[in-house]
């Protein structure tokens, strides 16, 4: 069953500042992302390598660097422990399955390495869907 979606922000939030990979590269990690689950929408923004804000409820011109989007169905794969094939990473889900990956693809790549840890940490913390 998914998380209220105020307590999964909490719990990944913790879950992100705690991180020591992120930490390790902190002040390296500074963007805003969307988070688009088909039936729920977060907005991540991150300073120095810490959980800034999460908004929960964002609003149509809340801003932000880039978004991914996807059905629940494969946000909730993605948050597997062992997720099946093609839903291990942002890259591979984009070319086989149902994510798109859109805005300011230079931020996302600038921020790659921890963008794609704070992604897996989805895996340990679920989603709200």
């Amino acid at each position: 069953m998914a998380l209220n979606v105020r307590d999964w922000a909490v719990k990944f939030g913790e879950a992100t500042d705690r991180d020591p990979t992120i930490g390790a590269m902190a002040r390296y990690y500074t963007c805003t992302f969307l988070w688009d689950m088909g039936t729920q929408k977060i907005i991540v923004e991150m300073v120095d390598g810490k959980t800034y804000r999460i908004n929960t409820d964002p609003q149509p011109l809340d801003a932000y660097d880039f978004a991914l989007r996807a059905s629940p169905a494969t946000w909730r794969e993605f948050a597997k422990p062992i997720p099946a094939p093609m839903y291990h990473g942002i890259w591979s889900a984009s070319f086989r399955r149902d994510l798109k990956i859109e805005g300011n693809i230079l931020v996302m790549m600038q921020n790659l390495r921890n963008f794609t840890v704070h992604f897996e940490l989805l895996r340990k913390v679920g989603v709200p869907v």
